[in-house]
């Protein structure tokens, strides 16, 4: 049976950073949620390698009147983050679908900080949603289902960055990381406006699905 983690995408969990991290202990950070030179507080999920070069996406669900140019916001954004992911050849591929994906993607009627509640997924009722929520079925270190929700009042300039994150936090990179050299980093606690993979963001997921070393175990 696959057991269900959820992870809020913004403010509950993270790993402090006063320095710049090597990329041994940014990949650990985001990847097991271990702070520098310390134990993993998560366990590394991945997709099988059976699945990861042909994982589906979809945007399963948008809230009631979410319709026109405002609705073609999160379709973009999602699409643009795919792009994002593809475009670093990780290891992974990602393809849009419009039937049951892998990667489900619901924009429901919450506000941020508000517990969702009759979003039509029981694993995401009765949760809280600070911007992004992720919800990963999982077993023996191996995903199996990946769930995301997004607020449909999130601020226009940060959807794309909020499903960015969620997305890739939806291959298995969970945990966040505050600090002043990372307030540009994809996994930033503290903002939402990266909308492009880039410096050590892209060595951890290249990393966590490189056939090579990946700092499990150490």
């Amino acid at each position: 049976m696959l057991a269900l983690l959820a992870f809020p995408a913004a403010a509950q969990e993270f790993v402090e950073a006063p320095d710049r991290l090597s990329d041994h202990d940014f990949y650990r950070a985001v990847a097991c949620a271990a702070p520098p030179g310390g134990d993993c507080r998560k366990p590394y999920l991945r997709w099988s390698e059976e699945r990861r070069g042909g994982l589906t996406v979809s945007l399963a669900s948008v809230a009631e009147g979410l319709r026109g140019y405002r609705r073609a916001i999160y379709e973009d954004a999602l699409d643009s983050a795919l792009s994002q992911v593809n475009a670093l050849e990780a290891g992974v591929r990602l393809s849009r679908t419009d039937g049951p994906a892998d990667i489900e993607v619901h924009v429901v009627s919450t506000r941020p900080g508000h517990v969702m509640r009759d979003t039509g997924v029981p694993d995401l009722d009765g949760a809280v949603l600070p911007l992004g929520r992720v919800a990963l079925r999982a077993r023996d270190g191996e995903i199996g289902e990946a769930l995301v929700a997004i607020s449909s009042f999130a601020r226009r300039r940060e959807i794309a960055s909020i499903l960015l994150e969620e997305v890739v936090q939806g291959l298995g990179l969970m945990t966040d990381i505050r600090g002043p050299a990372y307030r540009r980093s994809l996994f930033s606690e503290d903002g939402n406006s990266v909308v492009r993979i880039e410096g050590q963001d892209a060595m951890a997921l290249r990393r966590h699905y490189s056939p090579g070393d990946t700092g499990e175990g150490s």
